[in-house]
């Protein structure tokens, strides 16, 4: 009988060890696979909770003159490097220093990497007929979410006469919505107010980039929200703006990073703690099955070795058989794994998570299963290659 023959009848020759086996190293490969599945969906799903809507960093002018570097628009000190404007009712805006061109920006957009570049120009004047101070930020409607910006009442703007106010700004001015607020010619509408969550940010209010930017005519930007598309990295992205464009710099916040980098790291590692615990039992089981065959087997073994089979035989022979079962072991497993995980998530008990298929992760959920094979078969085929053959022979 052939030595690959031989080894494939010795496996299905006593079927329940055989299934004892397999269901140990399927499990190893599908804790691996379902618990990465689970762990990398999750991480994925929790980034993008996290970072949903927001900019991930902010573009400035190397030069801000003296408002702050931070999110929100006032909460970094006052504007600095100001020029006025005077419109036709004396009124007189002030801009926040140095601008970004247009050009910039539109290149910043059609960067590779970047899901969303949106201009933010930022200026202060007073509301006609009185002496009270506003802070406005012009930005296109549908990127508010990008400056963390939420309508908590009423709607967003949608045309050039419309405005929203921040929570603070509203009761300071004693307007709601439907009420009109006259800057410069121009009468506005109040749609919405907005909250940040900043004192200083809802002490503003916010009208159409295009509009701001006709009132004191700019044609720039103080600032570009930048959100990175899947996939690529913020840092990374962020390093590459500033290295094309030197007169810029970057702002992101970095106690934001830190908390989501913790957070991701923190599910890795109790994903792997259970993983490992896992394959612990996984690879008892198959070690003490693989032990059990060997003992069972003893006489067999020593028939072997009397007919003039050498100890690197014998040892092929266990690990042979130990490899077959993994191999077997590693299909069932991996289709258990991601069957348990789909059911999970079609039941709702995973909600909110989406499966994060890889390559990378089925590899290592096969490579867990034949670890598992030729460990749990090492140590059972070295302890039957040093049988003596009469010792062998007497076992009963």
């Amino acid at each position: 009988m052939k030595f690959r023959s031989l080894i494939i009848k010795n496996i299905f020759r006593n079927k329940s060890r055989s299934i004892l086996a397999i269901i140990g190293i399927a499990i190893g490969a599908a804790a691996i696979l379902g618990l990465g599945l689970v762990t990398d969906g999750l991480a994925a799903s929790t980034q993008q909770a996290l970072t949903a809507g927001a900019a991930d960093f902010t573009v400035l002018p190397s030069s801000f003159g003296g408002h702050g570097s931070g999110g929100g628009f006032g909460g970094g000190g006052g504007f600095g490097g100001s020029s006025a404007f005077n419109g036709s009712s004396g009124a007189s805006f002030v801009s926040a220093g140095q601008t970004i061109d247009q050009s910039t920006l539109n290149s910043i957009q059609q960067m590779p990497g970047v899901e969303t570049a949106a201009g933010v120009l930022r200026s202060a004047t007073e509301i006609n007929g009185t002496s009270q101070p506003l802070t406005l930020l012009g930005i296109d409607g549908q990127d508010l979410s990008l400056d963390d910006v939420q309508v908590t009442n009423g709607t967003a703007f949608t045309n050039s006469t419309q405005i929203i106010l921040g929570t603070t700004a509203a009761t300071g001015l004693n307007k709601t919505i439907g009420d009109e607020i006259g800057i410069d010619n121009q009468t506005f509408t109040v749609v919405g107010i907005y909250e940040t969550g900043d004192y200083m940010s809802d002490r503003g209010a916010i009208i159409s980039l295009s509009t701001l930017q006709n009132l004191t005519n700019t044609t720039g930007v103080s600032q570009i929200l930048v959100k990175a598309s899947n996939g690529t990295s913020p840092t990374s992205l962020s390093s590459q703006i500033t290295q094309t464009y030197t007169n810029l710099t970057t702002s992101t916040s970095l106690s934001g990073f830190n908390r989501e980098n913790n957070g991701i790291q923190t599910i890795e590692s109790g994903s792997w703690a259970i993983t490992l615990l896992v394959l612990l039992v996984a690879g008892v089981m198959v070690v003490a099955t693989m032990m059990k065959s060997v003992s069972d087997r003893t006489r067999e073994i020593g028939v072997l070795k009397a007919v003039g089979w050498n100890k690197r035989r014998i040892l092929l022979l266990i690990i042979g058989e130990s490899m077959i079962l993994a191999s077997i072991a590693t299909v069932i497993g991996l289709i258990i794994g991601v069957g348990a995980v789909e059911a999970l998530v079609n039941s709702h008990i995973l909600h909110g998570i989406q499966l994060a298929f890889s390559v990378n992760l089925v590899l290592e959920a096969v490579g867990v299963a034949l670890f598992l094979g030729i460990v749990g078969g090492i140590y059972p085929a070295y302890r039957a290659s040093r049988l003596a053959p009469t010792e062998a022979l007497r076992y009963e």
